[in-house]
């Protein structure tokens, strides 16, 4: 099992890669990206890097990642689980009406 929740990242190319480790992480940063020069994507690129070597907490590298791909434009929209899907549909069901 993975330690983080999944990311879609959908690259510049139109490639699509499923992030859920820091050693993901790294495999789609040398992914095609808008620009390679952003400070936050050095920074992400950065911290995966100190992560993997341990000297980086893993959270921290994750979310600057996931920062990175958010300020690109990287990051594909997540659909909600079919567990959520599910519980919204019961919650509907036994909500009391308006009035």
């Amino acid at each position: 099992m993975s330690r983080f929740l999944p990311l879609t990242i959908r690259f510049v190319n139109g490639g699509t890669m499923v992030v859920t480790t820091v050693a993901e992480a790294k495999t789609a940063l040398a992914g095609t990206w808008k620009n390679k020069e952003a400070a936050d994507y050095l920074e992400a690129v950065r911290l995966v890097d100190d992560a993997i070597a341990g000297i980086c907490r893993p959270a921290i590298a994750f979310a600057a990642f996931k920062k990175a791909a958010a300020q690109q434009g990287l990051l594909k929209p997540a659909r909600p689980s079919a567990a959520l899907t599910m519980l919204d549909e019961l919650w509907s069901r036994f909500k009391a009406p308006p009035g």
